[in-house]
């Protein structure tokens, strides 16, 4: 079997393509027992994956590993009584291994995909989606508020612009170039920002406050953002993209009643069992009505998918990077 291996946790640099890997046998860590195999199609790389290559994942394992932790597929076995068939084409989050011929997968963190989907964009779809959809439900959005979004041509920012189309007023992209503006718009944002400019203030003077901020970068963005929201107003901490994490004095929050918010969605999945079920059924329902546009803006071949992770290393990623495994 071939896929993308990490040989030792010094970084991407570490990643290098192997031919005689093992099948996988039984079932993955998370999978409680239950095996569930993928003939995978595509794989794709995210932050996670970066921090993993170092050993600075809380969720890592040891190397050597397989790289990638989201995939689309088909299912060559599923666990019996389950929801999946042999022959179904999902799509999921596997934490590590994706970028391999086949994968064991995780039930609760998979997905059915519609053939309108390409698998492309399904490797591109689960993990983004999701966090995108549970940091919009954490913030209790509603209809018509205005959004910031940092990162805004990341995985998670095109995913949270596309899912924000016509509903956010308005969308408001952040980002540091114009080749990341041009992607901001294409995937939703009513207005984009730039980080060498008063951000901040631009938009304090737009909305009159915003609503919501969704933040993946983390840093010294963080004060700027308290000072973006309007009363009332909900940061979102989904990750610290940046390297810095960031301190709040919360007198911030007491003069605004503002209010800054953690996004994992593990934990709150295993603290909450039946919010999977309600996760799975939202992916798949929008999928399944074309209301998603996963943003690809890299696409490389297995025998070039070293590079996957350099890409996200040089913060040269917009969109998702995804690695082609089979036709």
């Amino acid at each position: 079997m071939r896929g993308l291996v990490v040989r030792e946790t010094t970084g991407p640099a570490a990643v290098a393509l192997a031919d005689d890997l093992p099948e996988p046998e039984g079932a993955h860590p998370w999978a409680e027992g239950e095996r569930l195999l993928v003939e995978v199609r595509a794989a794709a790389v995210s932050f996670p994956d970066l921090l993993q290559s170092r050993g600075a994942y809380q969720h890592g394992v040891p190397a050597p590993y397989v790289t990638g932790g989201e995939y689309a597929g088909v299912v060559l076995e599923a666990p019996p009584g389950s929801r999946f068939l042999p022959g179904d084409r999902v799509a999921g989050f596997c934490v590590w291994g994706a970028a391999a011929e086949r994968v064991l997968a995780i039930p609760r963190y998979t997905v059915r995909i519609p053939d309108a989907l390409s698998w492309i964009e399904g490797a591109a779809f689960f993990l983004n989606y999701a966090t995108a959809w549970f940091t919009l439900e954490r913030a209790g959005f509603r209809d018509t508020e205005s959004v910031l979004v940092h990162g805004a041509a990341g995985g998670v920012g095109t995913a949270t612009l596309d899912l924000l189309r016509g509903r956010a007023k308005p969308a408001i992209a952040v980002v540091s170039s114009e080749a990341k503006a041009d992607v901001a718009v294409r995937c939703g944002a009513d207005v984009v920002l730039r980080t060498d400019e008063p951000w901040s203030e631009q938009a304090r003077e737009r909305t009159g406050g915003v609503d919501v901020v969704v933040d993946t970068v983390g840093g010294d963005r963080f004060t700027d953002s308290l000072r973006a929201l309007d009363v009332g107003g909900r940061l979102m901490v989904v990750g610290f993209a940046e390297g810095s994490i960031p301190e709040v004095k919360v007198n911030r929050l007491l003069l605004r009643n503002l209010s800054v918010m953690g996004v994992a969605l593990d934990p709150w999945q295993q603290r909450f069992p039946d919010h999977g079920s309600r996760l799975v059924d939202a992916l798949e329902s929008a999928a399944q009505d074309g209301r998603v546009r996963p943003y690809v803006g890299h696409r490389l071949s297995l025998a070039d998918g070293a590079d996957a992770l350099g890409i996200l290393d040089r913060r040269e990623a917009h969109g998702k990077v995804v690695i082609e495994i089979s036709a």
